[in-house]
């Protein structure tokens, strides 16, 4: 069967996100420099954001609130208003930034709305994410927006059930091995891996070896041309 639906991740795919996150930890740890050294912080922020995830979710809020809790948690004799403050500051860059888009991407989504309906799926901060696509004008090319608090295998097989088309008629691409591949292929779909530098550790998986639904690429613009070998 063809390809009906081609579902999208967001961020790392559409525009860059996780060069953000590192820089607000590159702030982070320079603000408990002077009592902890940078590799004990990182370290310990990411014990914490493992921790909180069940509890806080994924986004820019969730991330802000590790922050703050490994501060107190690491050097809780040197946290002051002042650390707080700065601390809130580094969280709230994440908001503030402009969305940028990879290359051609406005393009590539027009080849691929030629090819089936686009849906946009992507995890984190529901009023964050939301902003985001509206400041990357990129909102019209979608026929679905899909503001998900995980992604699971149970995830993609309601999202095709509600946008009516079978697994086999489905591919998903994304940045994420863990969270937009292996889900996609265990719902039985295509999934196209699309690596990008600097990524969240917690994303991280084993690759299916060999399997036959999936391939990974360079950039986006490289999935069209695999959709149509798609039957």
């Amino acid at each position: 069967m063809p390809v009906k639906l081609i579902c999208l991740d967001a961020d790392d795919t559409l525009w860059h996100n996780m060069r953000h996150f590192n820089a607000a930890e590159e702030a982070f740890a320079a603000i408990l420099a002077p009592f902890a050294e940078a590799k004990v912080t990182r370290e310990a922020l990411a014990v914490r954001e493992a921790r909180n995830l069940p509890l806080y979710g994924y986004g820019a809020k969730s991330f802000t609130l590790s922050l703050i809790e490994t501060a107190v948690e690491l050097v809780p004799d040197a946290v002051s208003a002042a650390m707080i403050g700065d601390i809130l500051a580094a969280g709230r860059s994440l908001l503030a930034h402009p969305v940028e888009l990879f290359d051609d991407i406005a393009e590539t989504l027009g080849a691929l709305s030629a090819r089936g309906r686009l849906v946009l799926v992507t995890k984190g901060d529901l009023l964050h994410q939301e902003a985001k696509l509206a400041a990357s004008g990129l909102g019209e090319w979608f026929d679905g927006v899909e503001i998900v608090s995980d992604k699971t295998r149970e995830t993609f097989t309601q999202l095709f059930c509600r946008h009516a088309v079978t697994p086999s008629e489905a591919v998903m691409a994304g940045d994420s091995m863990r969270s937009d591949i292996v889900p996609t292929l265990a719902a039985g779909a295509w999934a196209a891996y699309i690596p990008q530098e600097g990524a969240w550790s917690h994303e991280a998986a084993d690759a299916p070896s060999g399997h036959p639904r999936l391939r990974q690429f360079d950039r986006l613009s490289e999935l069209p041309a695999w959709i149509d070998t798609i039957a």
